[in-house]
């Protein structure tokens, strides 16, 4: 019914200044060093609205939460403790928009997004902006009304001015009263007198706010649990309050009744129920557990000194063992526990999961089966927000999903979290670098013909605009060429001179080379006949007189502009005539903002996120990357 479309997170732990990150409809993938905030940010999103509302745990408190170094100045300043710390913006559904609308009139609310901010003190502020004169013109027309009366009525400012002038007049006593049950007793107070704002907010908006469950590897089943300290609920010394709630999960998902099974003393009766429970748990696991496809989950219950206990095992069916779940990987356990702990949710609506660094203890495979059952079982039901620091729990074909965010080292700012790859931090990107890294590698192996591209850029706008071609029916690069960003004009030679005897197919599409040490290294190649002259392609071929070229002078001036502008609003707006027809585009900005080089990537990336641009790309354009790919697959047919 409403989808998590942007959150504000301020002053809470190590974000001691505003940061705004967009939130993907299915899968948003936050990546960052340890020690950066990126489980600060999970925290405070499950605090938002935890589906647990007894679990003291995760709900704000001012003195875990606010930034230490600020609380005292807080607590003085702000003795009702009233900061806004998270603020969430939803997107209301078609479904639930109707709704509203028709109870409260069409006219009424017709808002698509709505924001509502958390304080620390548990108040919350719904940024709820209905047409009161409009609603009150609808509830007015259901009743039969002089005109005279109906005319002095929709006179009233507010809904509560509306109730007192109906209430006066005898006559209008019973309309009065209606009004007040069914709409401004149900309404939240406290709205400044925006009655049907805090109606829509109490019956509609609150209601339908999604759900956060919040997982990472403290959830995880233990190898033995006690039914008897269960069923009395005392203390396990050797159970965590964590894996107490996944042992909890697992009984519900056997629908176990453990009084009455522990009363009758009926084990045949539990192992039965328990036995069903694994195998459809085994089913589950091995759907998506590549790694090792020889085990099984086993229960089994057995009495110690009056106590009944369930031991939970894995068996191998290869060789015939069996060990404790504890003994088994943590990276099986944690995928173990998950999908028990899943369960819980797997028939429930409006829930938002959240992951904290999820398969941390898993191999690389593994990690990868589980993205495939993020992407293929989690994504198209429910939203999810994943922590990692691992680049095999990067998606390289999903760049648009992705978010970063690392310590500033700055005491007054603290964590930050960007939409883009920012490059002012290596460390936070060095799992996107090595996740890039890997898919080539992959690539390389896989792919009889390959396209050497300077950068991530390149890759972006070559296949952006390939889909676009298609789409118009026009030449578009063919499906079987793998396009292999190399990291830089100078890492190309070094590229093409590894992969000789691999016996593939390599083609270039490259910037103008202005360093002779890089032109002679590539004739060199080309003289050695390691790769032929005519797979050689320059951007400036194509760019009409624009030489040295990149790819970005394959756009007109006008279209690389907005997308410039667009991405980049630190900068004042770069106008078209500022630049000087015939030279590089991308040389010319340079010097207009008066910085070395800017990030060539971020414009690249406005357009990933915005497919509404390339509606906006010319026949020229398209027809000059059109003809850059007629070459391009003739060098690799």
């Amino acid at each position: 019914m409403m989808k998590l479309a942007k959150v504000t997170i301020n002053k809470y732990k190590s974000f001691l200044t505003e940061q705004a990150v967009d939130i993907e409809s299915k899968v948003t993938r936050i990546v960052g060093k340890n020690e950066s905030g990126k489980t600060s940010f999970l925290e405070a999103l499950t605090k938002y609205n935890y589906y647990d509302k007894n679990d003291k745990n995760f709900s704000f408190n001012k003195t875990n939460d606010y930034p230490r170094n600020e609380l005292k100045t807080y607590e003085q300043q702000n003795p009702k403790n009233n900061c806004v710390v998270v603020s969430c913006t939803f997107e209301i559904s078609d479904e639930l928009l109707n709704e509203i609308q028709d109870d409260v009139g069409k006219d009424t609310f017709k808002q698509k997004t709505i924001s509502i901010a958390h304080k620390y003190n548990g108040g919350k502020t719904y940024s709820i902006y209905p047409n009161t004169p409009a609603f009150i013109l609808n509830f007015l027309s259901l009743y039969d009304i002089s005109q005279e009366k109906h005319n002095e009525l929709t006179g009233s400012k507010t809904v509560k001015a509306l109730y007192e002038a109906l209430n006066a007049d005898s006559e209008l006593k019973e309309i009065a009263a209606t009004l007040k049950a069914e709409i401004i007793d149900i309404a939240f107070p406290g709205f400044n007198d925006d009655v049907v704002g805090g109606y829509i907010a109490k019956k509609y908006i609150e209601p339908n706010i999604p759900q956060f469950w919040y997982f990472d590897e403290y959830y995880s089943l233990p190898s033995e649990v006690s039914l008897t300290k269960l069923q009395n609920k005392t203390t396990d010394s050797r159970v965590s309050k964590e894996q107490l709630d996944i042992v909890k999960a697992l009984f519900s998902l056997a629908n176990i009744d453990t009084s009455k099974l522990l009363a009758d003393g009926d084990f045949e009766e539990l192992k039965a129920e328990l036995e069903a429970t694994s195998n459809i748990i085994t089913d589950k696991l091995l759907e998506y557990w590549s790694t090792n496809t020889n085990l099984e989950i086993r229960f089994e219950p057995r009495t110690i000194n009056n106590e009944k206990m369930l031991n939970i095992r894995i068996w191998n069916t290869k060789h015939r063992a069996s060990l404790p779940l504890e003994r088994r990987s943590k990276g099986f356990n944690w995928f173990f526990s998950f999908l028990v702990w899943f369960s819980q949710i797997e028939n429930k609506d409006n829930v938002i999961i959240l992951l904290d660094e999820p398969g941390l203890n898993l191999h690389a495979d593994a990690q990868n089966d589980l993205l495939r059952y993020i992407d293929e079982k989690l994504a198209p039901k429910y939203q999810i927000i994943y922590t990692t620091h691992s680049p095999f729990m990067v998606d390289m074909a999903k760049f648009h999903e992705i978010r970063t965010v690392y310590d500033s080292g700055d005491s007054k700012i603290g964590s930050l979290i960007s939409n883009a790859l920012d490059e002012k931090d290596k460390a936070t990107l060095f799992p996107l670098q090595a996740a890039l890294g890997y898919n080539i590698a992959q690539h390389l192996f896989i792919s009889p013909k390959n396209l050497l591209v300077e950068g991530v850029s390149d890759l972006v706008y070559l296949t952006l605009v390939s889909e676009k071609l298609r789409e118009r029916g026009k030449t578009f690069l063919n499906e079987d060429i793998t396009i292999i960003p190399v990291g830089g004009l100078d890492k190309v030679a070094t590229f093409i001179s590894l992969l000789r005897g691999n016996k593939l197919q390599i083609a270039c599409l490259l910037d103008t080379f202005t360093d002779q040490k890089g032109k002679r290294r590539i004739d060199d190649l080309v003289q050695g006949k390691i790769i032929k002259e005519s797979n050689v392609i320059f951007f400036d071929e194509f760019t009409s007189g624009i030489n040295p070229a990149e790819i970005e002078d394959m756009f007109t001036v006008d279209e690389y502009i907005e997308l410039f502008n667009h991405e980049f609003s630190e900068y004042d707006d770069i106008k078209t005539e500022d630049i000087v027809d015939g030279r590089s585009i991308v040389e010319q900005i340079n010097k207009i903002i008066n910085i070395k080089r800017f990030n060539h990537y971020r414009p690249a990336n406005y357009m990933s996120r915005n497919f509404a641009f390339l509606d906006k790309i010319s026949d020229a354009s398209l027809d000059i990357f059109a003809n850059a790919f007629v070459k391009v697959n003739k060098a690799l047919k």
